[in-house]
């Protein structure tokens, strides 16, 4: 009998268009499931193993209880209390916790080390956040545009909707920038990049194979004209706290309001990945007014991470 190869989800380039079309479809069957009260148990006796260096509240809630949901049970670690944060190799962490439980989610700094822990696991590893990608809240993102402006008649796969369509990024070229471009790049959308001088994106890391999905404007304005979606984060992301000061000042004009919604399409929609901090990167008349998803899109992350927890550990149903 032969063994069905590990699959990770380590940045949004490790799914097909097609699988994404599929993982779309499950969270809205799942998330239907919910809203009903319907009792799905699919991962009944799995267990989730969380693992974080970087504080969390929406990444802990919409994993742990999405696991609860599906049936399975969850097992919570940080680096204060647990041999990540000592002397053992991730190499050897990975081999250990590998063996005691089904899946692993890992939110922490750097990617090389999430990398390490799924080259040695013998289960799925799911990126929660490092400082190079963000690929779960991409999946919310996408699922939230696609509930949003998706086809009334349910015609076509859900990623139709997505094509040809222009996010506008407003800010800084951090992990929600470089998975926003992925994304793009395989799913047929293009995404107009706007950030301050010297906080541009990082082509190397991003790994976008071409650059027909995105350009790159110097005025957010200008990014914003046309959009379909106008998205943006906080200026200083965990672990930059240092710049924070420097940060506020390089990025006093990219802060979303309610003229570069005006500049976007008249039923473009607001997203933020949250928390958000009113008054900096976004007005709160934008982040607090009709064209703003952001609840939605919170709440969307636990439905997309229960198909994608489904789908690494199952497979299509």
């Amino acid at each position: 009998m032969t063994t069905a190869p590990i699959r990770h989800y380590l940045q949004f380039n490790d799914f097909t268009a097609d699988e994404y079309a599929w993982l779309f479809q499950r969270a809205a069957q799942i998330k239907r499931k919910f809203k009903a009260y319907e009792k799905y148990h699919p991962l009944a006796d799995r267990t989730l193993a969380m693992i974080f260096e970087k504080a969390s509240t929406r990444t802990r809630v919409s994993f742990e209880a999405g696991m609860y949901q599906l049936g399975g049970s969850v097992v919570h670690l940080t680096t204060g209390d647990s041999q990540l944060g000592r002397a053992e190799p991730i190499e050897d962490s990975a081999k250990v916790i590998s063996r005691m439980v089904d899946l692993v989610m890992i939110r922490t700094y750097g990617q090389d080390k999430i990398e390490r822990f799924a080259a040695h696991s013998r289960v799925p590893v799911i990126n929660g956040l490092t400082n190079e990608f963000h690929p779960c809240q991409i999946l919310a993102d996408l699922f939230t545009y696609i509930e949003h402006r998706g086809p009334a008649d349910g015609s076509g796969t859900l990623t139709d909707c997505l094509k040809g369509k222009t996010v506008a990024w407003v800010g800084d070229g951090n992990n929600m920038a470089n998975t926003w471009l992925q994304a793009a790049d395989i799913l047929g959308f293009t995404v107009h990049v706007s950030t301050p001088s010297g906080y541009e994106v990082d082509q190397s890391i991003a790994g976008v194979r071409s650059a027909a999905s995105y350009k790159v404007f110097k005025d957010p304005m200008q990014a914003c004209a046309g959009a379909d979606l106008v998205t943006t984060d906080v200026w200083t992301s965990m672990g930059y706290e240092a710049e924070n000061e420097e940060r506020r000042q390089a990025f006093a004009d990219w802060c979303v309001d309610t003229e570069m919604m005006r500049a976007a399409k008249p039923d473009a929609l607001f997203m933020h990945c949250l928390p958000a901090h009113r008054g900096e990167e976004v007005e709160a008349d934008v982040i607090d007014g009709p064209q703003s998803v952001v609840w939605d899109e919170a709440e969307n992350r636990m439905h997309v991470q229960k198909a994608l927890m489904e789908f690494l550990l199952l497979g299509r149903l």
